[in-house]
């Protein structure tokens, strides 16, 4: 069942900062250009689940927030002031899970319900001309505290310059911390239930392992369209949990948006 909702996601950051080439390894100084900033920003539609675990899905916004340049005069350049421009990116990166309100699944009762949860932190990745290795980190805080890490390796394909694809495995981690707040169940809350979901305390560790597919289009000079789909399976204490029994296992997403890289002159 698909239930439609408004929550805000911040999925994957599209692009980045571009801090070395691909056969550069240093800091450059400002190439002579009259752009010293650019950044990308458009919004689009994520099918996701509702929350960790869930078999339910939901529609939710998908902001794209991007940074793809930076040039500070006589000091330094940081990342391209061109699309797909390769080698090494560092930027920001978010991610927003559900709330999981137990009054609407009748196999939770008894549980607790979890606020919505935001992500913050970086992401780094290296991008050669047909192969990508990437990781970010994050610090999750709201209904669920601690750190959340993925990190993949993509194969890339441009067929033409106005489209890019990438196509890769990639897996997840977290703390214990996070893994508790969706995957554990207290003592408390198995009394609540009447005992008929048991106490689980979850580890940190690996939390899910996945492929993801992106495709990123230039429709029209400086607008993109962007797609994302990704399957991914929870293991290991996260996959054990009860409250997944419920739910499932397999967790799958599809998203959809349009963005715009803006260029100014700002020195």
């Amino acid at each position: 069942m698909i239930k439609i909702g408004l929550s805000v996601v911040a999925a994957t950051v599209l692009l980045v900062t571009r801090a070395w080439s691909a056969d550069n390894s240093g800091v450059d100084q400002a190439p002579q250009t009259d752009v010293d900033v650019v950044i990308e920003l458009g919004l689009g539609g994520i099918i996701q689940p509702e929350y960790e675990g869930s078999k339910d899905y939901e529609i939710s916004p998908w902001p794209v927030i991007g940074f793809g340049y930076l040039a500070i005069p006589g000091l330094f350049a940081i990342g391209s002031p061109e699309a797909q421009a390769g080698g090494f990116a560092i930027g920001p990166s978010f991610n927003y899970t559900s709330d999981r309100d137990v009054s609407d699944d009748p196999d939770l009762s008894g549980l607790d319900d979890v606020d919505a949860t935001f992500e913050a932190g970086l992401r780094a990745s290296y991008e050669w001309t047909n192969a990508e290795v990437w990781g970010e980190a994050r610090y999750a805080f709201g209904g669920a505290d601690g750190v959340v890490g993925e990190f993949g390796v993509n194969a890339v394909a441009r067929p033409t310059p106005e489209l890019e694809l990438k196509l890769g495995p990639f897996a997840t981690v977290a703390s214990a911390d996070y893994m508790d707040s969706y995957f554990g169940v207290s003592a408390r809350e198995s009394a609540n239930t009447g005992f008929r979901v048991d106490a689980f305390d979850p580890g940190g560790g690996f939390k899910s392992v996945g492929i993801r597919g992106l495709a990123r289009y230039e429709f029209r000079p400086t607008w993109f369209l962007n797609a994302k789909a990704s399957y991914s399976k929870l293991v290991g204490d996260a996959a054990d949990s009860p409250i997944v029994k419920f739910g499932s296992e397999d967790q799958f997403a599809f998203g959809l948006s349009i963005s715009k890289r803006f260029s100014f002159d700002l020195f």
